[in-house]
């Protein structure tokens, strides 16, 4: 496939590195020589230095034989005034990212009406993530499959909990959690698919696949702390927040926002009423006590520095908060992140580049399957995704002991109509069917490529 990417941002360059390869031929544009220059070092793309919403630079990136066109540059109107032009230059897909929230309510609009693939809010994205995680605090991050039928729900062993010590057969039939299925460990930097010899420890990282009631009902047996949450002090009054404002309106659990800026405090406040505003420094740590961080339900950073971020959470985490949710922007340092203990950590950048991905994989699938939903669980190391399985498809009448699957590939979940199955060596794949995959194998396009050739 023939993409190109104008915008060589941190999402423009997330892009290049997932969508660089042997399956798709990428240019990518900026206006910066050097931000070309770095992407164009980095990974097996072409750099044109110029204007995206220009014809002269549009053509000179091959516009008339692109596939897919993605404007991600930092400005809402400049993206779709790209897109634009690539549809009337081109025969291509388009693909336009637009975090304004005063579009929110245009975005079907702007869709339909520019003739655009997809529009990509990667805030509204983020505030709705945040917000799953805030409905079930047990959960450090939480992905949805099958329309909301079938969760993957990622959690921390506490040192308490009943599973360190078993191995995972041991614990399955214990629990008699039948209708749970342990996917992936995570401990240190080291990440592998969960099989019935794996040996929980301490401070591990564990993903499972199970309905939403059996999640919760697994989450009761194995004693893992949860609380309903029913406040939260938010730091931050940008897009993301304005979001989850929206998101939550409904939901029983209260923010309490801290906002420097105070043209934005009074926005948010005109906006949300039930919203409560306070106008002052989050870094200072008067103020945070004095607005309840010690007691809050949960403490969520999203401030527009990563590092304040992190220092915030932390002493959020040491004063008494019971959830922490911190917003990242840069991911160079995920190693060193991963061990500071934060609870569940939101990059907007990395959603962003999540979607536009399964977008891609999902054009390029083969005839066997479609590719409906794509995360990268583990980021590196291991993904989940869902197909929706084709006639014809390889993996289809066998049962699942008789196929010659990958290392490091396990079929988490069958979706069957309204029926979820956590499926066994003896049940068989049909056409029709949802399946949800998680692999270490970081290039899935079909059902087919989990199969040995």
């Amino acid at each position: 496939m023939k993409i190109i990417i104008v915008g060589c941002g941190r999402v423009g360059a997330t892009l290049a590195e997932k969508l660089s390869g042997t399956e798709n031929e990428v240019t990518v544009i900026d206006t910066s020589s050097e931000k070309v220059k770095t992407i164009t070092s980095r990974f097996d793309v072409m750099g044109i230095v110029g204007n995206g919403a220009t014809h002269a630079v549009q053509r000179e990136a091959g516009i008339s034989s692109a596939d897919l066109f993605i404007a991600v540059t930092n400005s809402d109107e400049l993206n779709l005034l790209c897109c634009m032009i690539a549809k009337k230059e081109g025969n291509c897909q388009t693909i336009a990212r637009v975090k304004n929230p005063e579009y929110s309510q245009e975005t079907a609009y702007l869709q339909d009406e520019l003739g655009l693939a997809m529009v990509i809010n990667p805030e509204y994205a983020a505030a709705e993530e945040i917000a799953r995680v805030l409905r079930f605090p047990s959960a450090l991050k939480i992905e949805r499959f099958g329309k909301g039928k079938v969760e993957l729900i990622t959690f921390r062993l506490s040192k308490e909990s009943p599973l360190i010590g078993l191995s995972v057969k041991e614990a399955m039939t214990k629990l008699k959690a039948t209708g749970v299925l342990i996917c992936t460990i995570e401990r240190g930097d080291d990440a592998h698919i969960a099989n019935g010899l794996s040996v929980f420890q301490e401070k591990d990282v564990v993903s499972i696949v199970a309905t939403p009631k059996n999640a919760k009902d697994f989450f009761v047996k194995i004693r893992h702390k949860g609380h309903s949450i029913k406040n939260a002090v938010v730091v931050g009054g940008g897009a993301i927040t304005h979001y989850l404002c929206e998101i939550l309106e409904r939901s029983g659990i209260s923010l309490k926002i801290i906002e420097r800026d105070r043209k934005v405090c009074d926005e948010i406040a005109a906006r949300w009423q039930k919203a409560d505003v306070i106008h002052g420094n989050a870094i200072e740590r008067e103020l945070l006590m004095e607005e309840g961080v010690a007691t809050a339900g949960a403490f969520v950073a999203l401030s527009a520095l990563d590092e304040e971020n992190i220092l915030l959470s932390l002493f959020a985490k040491e004063a008494g908060a019971q959830k922490l949710v911190t917003k990242i922007n840069r991911i160079d340092y995920d190693s060193v992140i991963s061990r500071l203990d934060l609870d569940t950590v939101i990059c907007p950048k990395n959603i962003t580049a999540d979607i536009i991905e399964r977008y891609v994989r999902a054009t390029n699938n083969s005839k066997g399957s479609n590719m409906e939903t794509l995360y990268n669980l583990i980021p590196d190391q291991v993904e989940a995704a869902e197909f929706i399985v084709k006639e014809g498809s390889p993996i289809v009448g066998q049962p699942l002991h008789s196929l010659r699957f990958k290392k490091n590939v396990l079929v988490a979940s069958i979706l069957r109509g309204d029926d979820v199955i956590i499926p066994r060596g003896q049940d068989v794949i049909e056409a029709g069917d949802s399946v949800v995959v998680v692999t270490k194998d970081l290039f899935l396009y079909d059902v087919s490529d989990m199969l040995e050739k």
